[in-house]
């Protein structure tokens, strides 16, 4: 068997960020008097967003802006009196209960418990940490590898330094990465010189120009590539 150790991206890998966005939406305009805030400003709000982790992988930013700036945005977008700050704290809380699972995800890390699995993401760590540790996930990740721990985040080699070191790592021939991201998550691996698997469940066209070396559109099909090698 070639991999000893498998590195998960988390969000829209193992959990679904997308349910967990959107519960922490609606439960945080929700206490703030507005019920039906998720709902108007959703789409806003999400390419605002993804324009700030775009930034954040290119390291323009750091997680600690990025969690007020897109409310600041928002806010200013739309002419909504609300404190960003007061606001991102209760969403941050609330995203914090988004332990939604993707399809397999359960399955899969049973499935794989033969070998060293860890978390490797760019998330915020009280986040994530209360994701996973409120999750049925709980008790089978080696490390929890977050960016804001580490001090950088993928694709920067720097937190496969901080990833590999905290797991006692030598051998980047036994270490398979596995996310969703091309441009986080796989140009991470490759930068670092490590195995890749694309997660793709919706069948998307990679027009990056960055080539993984495994492409999966299910979870399950991770246990096709470890038994094979």
């Amino acid at each position: 068997m070639k991999y000893e150790v498998i590195l998960f991206d988390a969000d829209d890998t193992l959990f679904d960020y997308g349910m967990a966005e959107s519960h922490a939406l609606h439960s945080t305009f929700s206490s703030f008097g507005m019920p039906t805030g998720a709902l108007d400003y959703a789409s806003s709000y999400k390419e605002i967003n993804h324009g700030l982790w775009a930034d954040l992988e290119r390291g323009l930013i750091t997680s600690a802006v990025l969690r007020v700036e897109r409310f600041n945005r928002l806010f200013s977008t739309h002419g909504l009196a609300l404190d960003a700050q007061e606001f991102s704290a209760s969403y941050v809380r609330f995203l914090g209960e988004g332990t939604f699972l993707i399809q397999g995800a359960t399955e899969i890390c049973r499935g794989l418990s033969h070998l060293r699995l860890a978390i490797i993401t760019n998330g915020i760590k009280e986040v994530q940490t209360s994701r996973i540790q409120g999750s049925p996930l709980c008790d089978v990740f080696e490390q929890i590898i977050i960016s804001e721990e580490a001090g950088c985040q993928k694709p920067e080699i720097g937190i496969f330094d901080y990833a590999f070191a905290k797991l006692g790592i030598e051998d980047k021939e036994k270490v398979l990465i596995v996310g969703d991201s091309l441009t986080s998550d796989i140009q991470g691996g490759i930068n670092y010189g490590i195995d890749t698997c694309w997660f793709n469940p919706w069948g998307k066209a990679n027009t990056s120009g960055i080539t993984p070396k495994y492409e999966i559109r299910s979870l399950a099909e991770l246990l096709d590539i470890i038994n094979i090698i």
